[in-house]
């Protein structure tokens, strides 16, 4: 009957684990599509002011925007690897 118990209690801790791994997951994926989203935003405010310098404001943009993404997916990786070894 113990034992009963034991499993069960650590059954219920696994899923609640995978439960928060996922949201922590989606949580991730929507903060970096909101980061990338106020990225271009402003870059798209700062070639209306100053269009002769759209060159270098895109650049920056895409290079901020693949450092947002790059740490969102890092994230996103270590959450799957939660649920996949938990």
């Amino acid at each position: 009957m113990i034992l009963a118990t034991l499993i069960l209690q650590a059954a219920t801790g696994a899923a609640l684990a995978k439960f928060g791994a996922a949201l922590a997951a989606a949580l991730a994926a929507v903060a970096a599509a909101f980061g990338i989203g106020k990225i271009g935003k402003s870059t798209m405010e700062s070639i209306a002011r100053q269009p002769e310098s759209a060159g270098n404001l895109r650049t920056a943009m895409i290079i901020a925007a693949g450092m947002v993404e790059g740490a969102a997916l890092f994230a996103i990786i270590v959450c799957l690897l939660v649920v996949v070894l938990k």
